[in-house]
């Protein structure tokens, strides 16, 4: 489908975690000739099924999914190669004739592609991240934070400080490059027409969609996952081990708490990760509330 200017449509379907998006997703698929491209910056790793929540065997066949199980647990991935990867899937699809649907909570990586993010192609250096880490380690958060505020101020506006991660990002950038991470990010639209369907719901009714999904997730094995991937040798301190739904079972797994106690701990986290998700939302272009 194209608009009137001849731009081919993608149709972003975004949404706190719980809200429904995978079951909206499939139906618009079947409805539409229409392909999901995942924003989901954990479904991309591959043995992580239960705790991403993936979409099942059964759903990926009712439609043709992308950028799902493209990588394992402990290889390097960045927002940059996300884009790379959602540009050329939404491209492909396009050129089959279909319309491609980005679907996914993740905020960073549905902005870097619905705004035309220009991301700062600095590989990461490993050495320099275990440096700023330890720095945080002994410091503190605010230290860290106070060095990136020195060399780059805008950035250090919009990053928070316990936000350690994507502070250290921003000092590498800097760091390795000479130039402010802020001054990399431009934006410039991509060449899609593109409608962005926000999917709510009560904030109660939403809670317990989410509660009633982690105890789904035990109940298919989350924490029998979760073990699996330290035995193969996964460390807590990757990115994808450090997700929700993984690391807040690493005190059952080390024996240090009962898995109702862990429970308990994820379902408090995903309430405050769904309150945090909307603040990524409200930013996205073209944006159409939609009340479920």
């Amino acid at each position: 489908m194209t608009s009137d200017l001849g731009l081919p449509e993608v149709i972003a379907v975004v949404g706190p975690t719980a809200v429904g998006k995978t079951a909206l997703a499939i139906e618009l698929a079947q409805q539409r000739y229409a392909e999901i491209v995942s924003a989901d910056s954990r479904q991309i790793y591959r043995s992580m099924d239960i705790g991403t929540a993936k979409p099942t065997p059964a759903e990926q066949a009712a439609a043709h999914h992308h950028l799902i199980d493209i990588c394992d647990p402990d290889d390097p991935f960045s927002l940059a190669t996300y884009q790379d990867l959602a540009y050329a899937a939404v491209n492909d699809i396009h050129d089959r004739g279909a319309t491609a649907l980005l679907v996914g909570g993740t905020g960073q990586y549905l902005a870097a592609v619905l705004e035309g993010w220009a991301i700062p192609r600095v590989e990461p250096q490993p050495a320099l991240r275990a440096e700023l880490e330890e720095q945080a380690a002994q410091e503190g958060a605010a230290a860290l934070h106070a060095r990136l505020a020195a060399v780059d101020p805008q950035a250090a506006t919009q990053i928070a400080a316990e936000n350690v991660r994507r502070v250290i990002r921003a000092l590498e950038v800097y760091l390795v490059s000479g130039m402010p991470i802020s001054a990399q990010q431009t934006r410039q639209a991509p060449p899609y027409r593109i409608r962005t369907l926000w999917l709510r719901r009560n904030r109660d009714e939403l809670y317990a969609r989410a509660d009633a999904r982690v105890d789904a997730m035990i109940a298919a094995g989350l924490a029998e996952e979760v073990g699996g991937l330290v035995e193969r040798g996964y460390r807590w301190d990757l990115p994808a081990m450090s997700s929700l739904g993984y690391i807040q079972l690493r005190p059952y797994i080390e024996g240090q708490a009962t898995l109702a106690q862990c429970v308990e701990r994820l379902k408090f986290d995903t309430h405050n990760f769904i309150r945090r998700q909307g603040a990524w939302f409200r930013r996205l272009p073209e944006l159409e509330p939609v009340d479920l």
